[in-house]
């Protein structure tokens, strides 16, 4: 009784019509890879704060060169270290979590720019469903069999648009922006670890990049360095 395919195809595939105009395809991928967050639980920085205490003990102990040799599956972290291992000063490291932390925040807030546009076009689809069904049924009005069909897909077109908005895309938008929203939280925690490692290996790097000075002759080679050269005993 609430199933009209025709008012099914104007509300779903004007809406996704609606989502694929108003979204570039990138986004509009994204958006759709996003469902799968959702039965995750939330982000926590908990386990890769530990990978980072334990970098910190490994460069302590074999040197900085020695985090090289490491598989960290985190982008972000990969990047610091890697600068870490450079010879990065904690403000570049630091700049570059944040570019990395402010291009996450993005890409969510367009993720879930693109739910929100589902939500905003499907009631205005079933708007339009709506009013599809009326010209319908007001262009059918000495057929009594056709009325019928033309009001039910009047009335389950709003139906449809109600129900995609408040019940499927709205949830949808509303938990990806509050999971991006912790996950740009947690991941604020890794930056003062990460800073405090660069602080502490930048010096002992630049120091092993220094040229070391070139020995002093000794002996027979100390005596051969004393005497003047042919043309300076002749001056």
């Amino acid at each position: 009784m609430f199933l009209d395919p025709a008012a099914l195809a104007i509300v779903f595939g004007g809406t996704a019509l609606a989502a694929a105009l108003r979204t570039p395809a990138r986004d509009l991928g994204r958006a759709l890879a996003a469902l799968r967050v959702l039965p995750r639980r939330r982000f926590r920085a908990d386990s890769r704060l530990d990978q980072v205490a334990a970098l910190s003990r490994i460069a302590l102990r074999h040197g900085v060169h020695a985090l090289d040799r490491s598989v960290i599956h985190d982008g972000d972290v990969a990047a610091a270290v890697a600068l870490i291992v450079d010879g990065a000063q904690p403000d570049a490291v630091i700049a570059a979590l944040d570019t990395a932390r402010r291009a996450r925040i993005e890409r969510h807030r367009l993720v879930g720019d693109c739910w929100m546009g589902v939500a905003e076009a499907a009631p205005a689809l079933g708007m339009v469903g709506t009013l599809v069904g009326l010209v319908a049924m007001f262009t059918r009005m000495t057929d009594p069999g056709a009325i019928g069909a033309a009001m039910a897909v009047a009335l389950l077109a709003t139906l449809y648009g109600a129900l995609l908005a408040n019940l499927v895309a709205m949830p949808i938008a509303t938990r990806l922006r509050a999971a991006a929203r912790a996950e740009a939280i947690e991941r604020a925690r890794l930056v003062a670890p990460l800073a405090e490692l660069a602080a502490r290996e930048a010096p002992r790097v630049r120091a092993g990049m220094r040229p070391q000075p070139a020995p002093e002759p000794v002996g027979a080679d100390a005596d051969e360095a004393a005497e003047p050269a042919p043309h300076e005993q002749a001056a």
